[in-house]
């Protein structure tokens, strides 16, 4: 017989799992896959995540950060979505540059790569949300991950977290 607890942990990792996919399907700028997500469910990374995010709140004086990372002690997986930081390629000027090479040469990130993450944020806390599992999406996180990255890898990420 399983307890609450490990059927809720289960449940919790389907559910993830769900929202890593939903979040990689997610409709893309002009189909640009800038979209990385990975998925903490042993207790080794998420207490390195909770403890960069604590540096961070004492460091900036940030209480918010800090219980945060209370919440993330509490939960059995945390879905990390992050965006790599490329030109869509349209010159749009929407990112206030006259071009995407103007964009890149000043070190900027394109407007619709923070509208590709929101929109894959926004997937995933929607599937989520059909299975009556609790989310929140926190920089916070996203924050920690990208300065501690999760993945072992450091790059030109941005990223949100549930």
């Amino acid at each position: 017989m399983k307890t609450s607890i490990e059927l809720e942990k289960s449940a919790a990792l389907q559910v993830a799992t769900l929202m890593v996919a939903a979040a990689r399907t997610a409709p893309k700028t002009r189909g640009i896959d800038n979209i990385k997500t990975a998925a903490i469910n042993d207790e080794p990374t998420r207490q390195k995540l909770v403890a960069k995010m604590r540096e961070i709140a004492a460091r900036e004086d940030r209480p918010g950060i800090a219980r945060d990372a209370g919440n993330i002690e509490n939960s059995p997986a945390v879905v990390v979505i992050g965006v790599e930081a490329n030109t869509a390629g349209m010159n749009c000027g929407f990112c206030g540059k006259p071009s995407c090479e103007a964009l890149e040469e000043a070190g900027g990130i394109c407007a619709f790569n923070s509208i590709d993450l929101g929109i894959a944020t926004a997937s995933a806390a929607e599937v989520a949300g059909r299975f009556h599992v609790d989310n929140r999406i926190m920089y916070s996180i996203g924050r920690a991950a990208w300065t501690w990255a999760c993945s072992g890898q450091r790059s030109n990420r941005r990223s949100e977290s549930h």
